[in-house]
């Protein structure tokens, strides 16, 4: 299913009225300090998105990211989610700032990046590369990480091919890395105007619901072989909450 808009001078001034990328410090929050007792056991799942995970129009608690941690705690699991949702952010915009992010370890990855540069009618080629290059320096740095690629899609409007180019290289990045793809992030939300905002681009509250069911439908499968490797390895870390 794909956003509900009816031309391109439409998303050229949506994406335009997204926040660009200036409140970075305040949209990375961190559930708990560095030094805490509960951040050094808790394994960390990083949600490095754009305006979407950072709650565009919410408060941050009715965001997804913080819905996964409702989530994982419910599950009884020693996970913490941390939001690095920046709002107008690209690929390119993720890929700059991923070293900065990646100070905190990261045991899962959520990768929900590439919107942006779709309604911008950014070349895909590049958004792939940006995609892969992010990739590359969370596997350098944390070997062991588990990723989740969010897949996005186009109108139509913007061409068929380019809608078409656009999606698949999500499902392109996904089997690269032997990544585990989220097929449409927005699935059930997208072109459903009483689950999005005026914008018809973020979701509602009610929106943000559905799509932490998408995420969590693919995620859950992830956490619960690292709960199981935990276990083997006789690993028993703390529970810690994003509040």
């Amino acid at each position: 299913m794909n956003y509900a808009f009816t031309s391109r001078s439409t998303c050229s001034r949506v994406a335009a009225g997204l926040a660009v990328a200036s409140a970075l410090f305040a949209a990375f929050p961190c559930a708990a300090s560095e030094s805490s007792p509960s951040a050094k056991a808790a394994r960390t799942i990083l949600v490095l998105g754009d305006s979407i995970a950072a709650g565009f129009g919410l408060d941050g608690h009715e965001a997804f990211p913080a819905l996964l941690q409702k989530k994982v705690d419910e599950a009884g699991w020693i996970f913490e989610v941390v939001n690095a949702g920046v709002s107008g952010d690209t690929s390119a915009g993720g890929l700059r700032r991923i070293d900065w992010v990646l100070k905190r370890k990261c045991d899962v990855l959520i990768l929900e990046l590439g919107g942006n540069d779709g309604l911008r009618g950014l070349p895909v080629a590049a958004m792939e590369q940006n995609l892969q290059a992010i990739i590359d320096k969370t596997r350098a740095k944390y070997p062991q990480v588990q990723i989740l690629v969010a897949g996005m899609q186009m109108p139509p409007n913007l061409g068929d091919d380019y809608a078409r180019d656009f999606q698949q290289a999500f499902v392109r990045v996904a089997q690269k890395n032997k990544a585990t793809l989220i097929p449409f992030l927005l699935e059930g939300v997208g072109g459903h105007p009483e689950l999005n905002l005026p914008d018809r681009i973020h979701p509602t509250v009610e929106g943000h619901k559905i799509v932490a069911d998408n995420v969590w439908k693919y995620l859950r499968p992830v956490l619960e072989k690292l709960q199981t490797r935990s276990r083997s390895d006789g690993g028993s870390p703390s529970r810690s909450r994003l509040n």
